[in-house]
């Protein structure tokens, strides 16, 4: 069983909780006990596993990636020009798997699915596949 979620995204970098779509597809397919996969299909926006509670955690890992990976550097070659986005996805990672346990996704208190933009604005999907 696999879904793919078309976001659209705002500004060059962004963090765009997708937990709710996630359980709700979840709830959808009925699906009780297994694995779920969730993947960016681009080399410029990845997927990760953090805080949902304080909008802050978003706003300073977003500054934080900045900082390390700087969107013009002079010593980039790449003809693109957004080096920073792919250092920061394969930072981020493209993908998760999470564990879905009595038809929940299983997740911490505080912790959320996130999108994360580093190109944006863009269309973008997310891929969604159970594994059971």
């Amino acid at each position: 069983m696999e879904k793919t979620l078309h976001l659209k995204t705002s500004s060059r970098d962004q963090m765009i909780d997708i937990t709710d779509q996630i359980e709700e597809w979840i709830h959808e397919i009925g699906i009780q006990d297994g694995l779920l996969v969730v993947s960016s299909l681009h080399t410029t926006a990845g997927i990760t596993v953090n805080e949902n509670a304080d909008p802050d955690v978003k706003r300073d890992m977003l500054m934080r990636l900045d900082e390390v990976y700087p969107w013009e550097h002079p010593k980039d070659r790449h003809m693109e020009g957004n080096t920073a986005a792919h250092l920061k996805t394969s930072t981020v990672g493209h993908a998760q798997t999470l564990i879905i346990s009595n038809g929940r996704l299983v997740l911490g208190t505080w912790q959320g699915v996130y999108f994360c933009e580093f190109d944006g604005p863009r269309s973008r999907k997310c891929m969604l596949k159970v594994l059971k």
